[in-house]
């Protein structure tokens, strides 16, 4: 599995035969990639969907259908992008390679009440994804976890503890892009590199691509 990382929670992952773009917003450069066959929107917050990037993204892959849930789904009527609907622990087929929806609500900010519909991916029973939640955990084994480093709705330590649940053989951090000066941007993986015990860490900064 062959995963780029455009910024923050965009991501390219590239396995077997199919192409798949996560959370393409407004925090990440435009994604260039074509032979895309499948977009996979977590939740409906602009930093994992921006409704033009998606259109210009489209474009120049006219066959990508589009996954996300019913909340997300709205949006995407209103600007006029069809989608498929893919409901809680549903199993599609992106040209051979499954994708395993999870969990149904984004963290708390503040207050006890989640702001939204949220949607993890397990992709090829290997790659997970949480989008803006740490507390759905795959009923499956996860090798690869995209592991969200920094956000208002989180702090260090559950990131730490819920890489330590979910227990991959790999983390690398996502939702992160705003460590925008050196000192965090080294700090924040050093500090969870150093607390995850045995379970790798790389770090990929913007425009990073990685085997895993």
């Amino acid at each position: 599995m062959e995963i780029t990382k455009y910024g923050h929670a965009c991501l390219l992952v590239e396995e077997g035969n199919a192409t798949i773009l996560l959370d393409p917003g407004v925090w990440n450069p435009m994604p260039d990639a074509t032979g895309i066959d499948a977009v996979l929107i977590t939740h409906e917050h602009q930093d994992h969907i921006d409704i033009e990037q998606l259109k210009e993204v489209l474009e120049r892959n006219p066959d990508a259908v589009v996954y996300t849930h019913e909340a997300v789904g709205k949006l995407l009527e209103e600007a006029g992008i069809a989608y498929t609907l893919i409901t809680e622990g549903e199993v599609v087929s992106v040209q051979g390679v499954s994708i395993q929806s999870f969990g149904h609500d984004h963290a708390v900010i503040y207050g006890g009440v989640s702001p939204c519909r949220n949607t993890g991916y397990l992709i090829a029973e290997k790659l997970y994804v949480p989008g803006d939640a740490l507390h759905d955990v795959p009923l499956k084994q996860v090798e690869v976890l995209a592991l969200p480093t920094g956000a208002p709705w989180m702090k260090l330590s559950e990131a730490i503890d819920y890489a330590k649940k979910v227990r991959p053989r790999v983390v690398f951090p996502i939702h992160d892009a705003m460590y925008t000066e050196d000192y965090q941007r080294g700090l924040v993986p050093r500090i969870i590199a150093s607390n995850i015990g045995d379970i790798e860490f790389r770090d990929m900064p913007m425009g990073a691509v990685e085997e895993f």
